[in-house]
């Protein structure tokens, strides 16, 4: 599937979560309407939540990993039945890794060098990291010499006040971390978060 083919082009990113709880997340998120889950492997447990989450994803769906650093990162999130490549940086061998085992990949990029090099890679959108520091004003400039089309989501400190901000600098989908979950949330406020994130987008693309 390509970035552009999702309706709600927003990350759950589902640091910390505990693979017991992860059918129970998914599937709120997904009721919520978001089409794609990061479980990121810098916590205990990242790989048996991934394979929970495919276990339960609509067909529509996408779950993968965040923090992948290396070739191996990819074949264990593969194995674990992740096809969505995400990480914090842009290594054009991890990414090209990625690519060739069918992942949709969305490397970390916070320069015009790293976008390029990423695209050359194979990637399929350019995750803006950290999105605090590079700013509306940054991800607006670097849209400016990427090619038409290319998919940007901003990825750190996303709220959903923010969210019709975001897309008037081009973004066309974010990362969404903390600000939905954090281990320990119940699902009814993650349930209201996920809405609101989802309402919040859906309102800024009609501005």
């Amino acid at each position: 599937m390509k970035p552009t083919q999702f309706e709600l082009p927003l990350v759950a990113i589902l640091r910390g979560l505990a693979p017991a709880e992860a059918r129970a997340v998914g599937a709120t998120l997904f009721s919520a309407g978001f089409r794609l889950l990061e479980v990121p492997l810098n916590r205990p447990g990242a790989l048996e939540a991934i394979r929970e989450l495919a276990a339960v994803a609509p067909a529509d769906a996408i779950v993968g990993g965040g923090t992948m650093l290396s070739m191996a990162d990819v074949d264990a999130v593969f194995d674990a039945g992740g096809r969505l490549f995400v990480a914090p940086n842009c290594n054009p061998q991890v990414i090209a890794h990625a690519k060739g085992r069918g992942m949709l990949c969305a490397p970390g990029v916070a320069t015009p060098t790293e976008a390029f090099a990423a695209l050359d890679a194979g990637a399929d959108a350019l995750k803006l990291f950290p999105a605090e520091a590079v700013g509306y004003a940054g991800l607006k400039a670097l849209n400016t010499v990427l090619p038409p089309g290319t998919p940007l989501w901003p990825v750190g400190g996303v709220a959903p006040e923010q969210i019709a901000a975001w897309i008037a600098a081009g973004a066309t989908g974010a990362g969404i971390g903390g600000q939905l979950y954090a281990p320990g949330v119940g699902l009814a406020a993650l349930g209201q978060r996920a809405a609101a994130f989802a309402a919040a987008w859906r309102a800024g693309v009609t501005q």
